[in-house]
């Protein structure tokens, strides 16, 4: 019994540890692909330096430690050993990051677009915020390779504190002015302000629909 704990807690640290580099990795990996592309597009910076400051600093390390905080699941003692000479970025971690980035990309593109057409300081804000929104929400995402709807929202509270704190933190740069005026950030409408929210959220929904339905399909097929 002591055996089968110890190696349970072993498997749990493992993936969680692959799991907040997963988080880390396809965030930073979606804007890249954001800034490559308004490079490549002869469009203004999409970020101020001080905006990607704000997402590694809070918003990337609170989910992080969330998630290395994910309790045990004892369906990790069906999954064969690892091989430990084999790294963490094989084939298929390497796709999921590459999957996981580009819808994040892609809304914050949008988000990029749909502010351009009155400023570029409007479009800096939108992005950034529409970033740093669909960031926390993916921290949900990189919890588990199950869907939400399998381990439970609430089965790892630690979660729900670092999503509400990263969604504080920003709430305090765009509604404090001295704040506002440090993260050169613009002022955003209640419209602007629920379309971010929404384009924010799409990654994710994407992402567990996908997961409910690959469950429902294994459940019916067994």
């Amino acid at each position: 019994a002591t055996i089968m704990k110890a190696v349970l807690n072993g498997r749990n640290v493992y993936r969680n540890i692959l799991n907040a580099i997963q988080f880390l990795l396809s965030g930073n990996l979606a804007a890249i692909f954001v800034v490559l592309f308004c490079s490549f597009m002869a469009l203004p910076t999409p970020f101020e330096p001080v905006h990607l400051l704000f997402i590694n600093l809070l918003t990337d390390s609170l989910p992080a430690l969330a998630i290395g905080m994910e309790p045990t699941d004892r369906s990790l003692l069906n999954n064969k050993p690892r091989n430990p000479k084999v790294g963490f970025l094989t084939k298929d971690f390497v796709t999921n990051l590459i999957m996981y980035a580009l819808p994040i990309a892609a809304v914050t593109t949008v988000a990029f677009y749909m502010g351009y057409g009155e400023s570029a300081m409007k479009a800096s804000t939108m992005a950034f915020v529409t970033l740093t929104l669909a960031r926390l929400f993916h921290g949900f995402n990189c919890r588990s390779h199950r869907s939400i709807f399998e381990i439970g929202l609430t089965s790892n509270g630690w979660s729900l504190w670092a999503f509400g704190a990263g969604v504080f933190f920003l709430a305090l740069v765009l509604g404090v002015p001295v704040l506002s005026k440090l993260f050169m950030v613009a002022d955003l409408s209640m419209g602007q302000l629920g379309a971010i929210v929404g384009l924010a959220f799409i990654p994710t929904l994407f992402i567990q629909l996908i997961r409910r339905a690959l469950e429902k399909f294994v459940v019916k097929k067994a």
